[in-house]
This record gives structure tokens, sequence and C-alpha cells, in this order.
């Protein structure tokens, strides 16, 4: 009888031991899911800053004077700036936190605030109508 009785608390502590183990690799992953959240939605991205047209000034400095309101300085429009549309559609395209974004769209000119995004519409040498390079 001895010996089952062993067993069973040699059988009843791995399984505590399994519990506490899960136990600490949930919390883990619970704690960089959470810390994650809040580096993410702080994080600068690219967004595209559609304006009205500017009558009396060239569009680049329009643009930057409307980021520099924004971001509180023209050092950082000029930093945050990646690109001045003029020809079909005005705007411009600037490295944006979430905070920033909501400030923009308060400014005067700004008609509308959109997240950049990348589209591939064909894989190279890959099948479903891509083009193959020789």
């Amino acid at each position: 009888m001895q010996t089952f009785a062993r067993g069973t608390r040699v059988y009843l502590n791995h399984h505590i031991i399994i519990i506490i183990i899960v136990f600490f690799l949930f919390s883990s992953i619970v704690m960089a899911e959470s810390t994650g959240e809040a580096t993410v939605s702080s994080e600068a991205k690219v967004h595209i800053i559609y304006t009205e047209k500017p009558t009396d000034e060239e569009p680049k400095t329009y643009h930057l004077r409307t980021l520099s309101s924004a971001l509180g300085s023209e050092e950082a429009a000029k930093d945050a700036l990646i690109y001045s549309y003029k020809e079909a559609a005005s705007g411009f395209s600037a490295k944006l936190t979430p905070e920033q974004v909501t400030e923009i769209s308060k400014q005067p000119g700004v008609i509308q605030v959109v997240p950049s995004q990348t589209y591939q519409l064909h894989k190279p040498g890959g099948g479903g109508g891509g083009f193959k390079l020789t």
C-alpha cells in the first residue's frame, strides 16, 4: 500500500508543477501583449493628409506650415514630412503618432487623414497572372 500512496503523491506533485508552469506562461503572455499594445498604439506610422489646395503659397510650404502647427515646430515637421503631393491631389504624407493624427485633423485646411497602405498588384514570377522576368 505504501508504494501506491507514494506514487499518488508524486503524481499530484507533477500536476501541481504543471499547473504552476502553465500559470506563469499564461501570465507572461498576457503581460507581453498588454505591454506591446501600449507600444504599438503610440508608434508613429505613415499617414496621408489631404488638404485644401493652397492659393497664396507653394504647396510644400503650406504643408510644412500645417504640419508645424500640429507638431509644435518646423524642425519636427521637416522630420515627419515624407512627401508633398501637388498635382492630382493636394496633401502630404508624414510619419505621425495617433496623438499627432488627432492634432493634425483639427488644423484648418485639413480635409482628411488616412493611414498609408501598400498594395501589391502582381507577384513577379508567382502564379495568378503575375509576370516572370527572364
